[in-house]
């Protein structure tokens, strides 16, 4: 059976890992309880769970939100928690109760992770300071997640536009019965259409200046410039649409690039987006 992919954050000395399990982030408790003990993890998970508020804290969170909880084992671990005689240990409370808020591992990539509402309070116990900290790093790592997004979505947009345009050179521009090669040297040339208006270049003589550079003209671009591009295939695929020349094409298309990066060079969401890229 294959691990959930991971993610790592820095909390003040120590790594915490976080693991996606169906949609949620569960951040590990081992990895949490090293702060305070590398050699006792296990105990002192155990002597937070022994705790009554921590089972009766537990039992709420599953109640609110795992339909298939089994509320009276829990109402008997209620009545023993907080006596000198009692123990829990994760794998006991899931067995028992059902509970999906925390989950016990074995083996190489063993621990207890536990849903991050259930894992804020247990680094709590821990130290109110990790718990603070805990709470920023894992807010930055959301931030970092959600501009990532944002530049796949505009990444999987240009693809889709590019498509379009493709289609519509197809439609337009290239005569029946035409073979590949004609064909690609037609694409080629409204690529170059593409490339100039908002980096003043073909793809060619930008590699002719780039010689050491990885990948491409686009590769390269910045988010304001990949913002642009968007746009710009559109409209030349309306254009072409239109029967419009390509000189003209390329005149109205460049006019449009220059209004359009002057306000998105302006834009510092756009900024980030390239920040992001540089990151990945």
């Amino acid at each position: 059976m294959s691990q959930p992919a991971t993610k790592k954050i820095e909390v003040l000395t120590s790594q915490v890992r976080i693991a996606a399990v169906n949609s949620q982030d569960y951040i590990c408790l081992t990895d949490i309880a090293r702060y305070k003990g590398k050699a006792t993890t296990d105990d002192l998970i155990r002597n937070w769970l022994r705790n009554r508020n921590t089972v009766e804290f537990l039992g709420l969170w599953e109640q609110i939100n795992n339909p298939a909880f089994n509320p009276v084992e829990f109402d008997g671990i209620k009545m023993q928690a907080g006596l000198n005689s009692f123990t829990l240990t994760p794998k006991q409370w899931i067995e028992r109760t059902d509970a999906i808020g925390i989950q016990s591992k074995t083996g190489r990539y063993g621990g207890t992770d536990a849903h991050a509402d259930i894992a804020f309070e247990f680094a709590a116990w821990i130290s109110v300071e990790f718990k603070l900290y805990l709470i920023k790093e894992f807010q930055r790592l959301k931030d970092s997640e959600q501009l990532t997004l944002g530049w796949d979505i505009r990444h999987n947009l240009a693809k889709i536009n590019y498509r379009i345009h493709t289609d519509a050179i197809e439609t337009h521009l290239i005569p029946p019965e035409l073979g590949n090669a004609q064909t690609s040297l037609i694409d080629a040339s409204e690529a170059d259409v593409l490339n100039m208006a908002p980096f003043g270049q073909t793809a060619a003589q930008w590699r002719r200046q780039n010689p050491s550079e990885k990948g491409n003209i686009r590769d390269q671009a910045t988010g304001a410039q990949l913002v642009c591009l968007s746009n710009l295939e559109n409209l030349n695929a309306l254009f072409i649409s239109q029967a419009l020349s390509q000189s003209e094409r390329l005149s109205r298309l460049n006019q449009i690039a220059i209004g359009q990066m002057k306000m998105l060079t302006s834009d510092e969401r756009t900024q980030r987006i390239t920040e992001v890229r540089n990151r990945t």
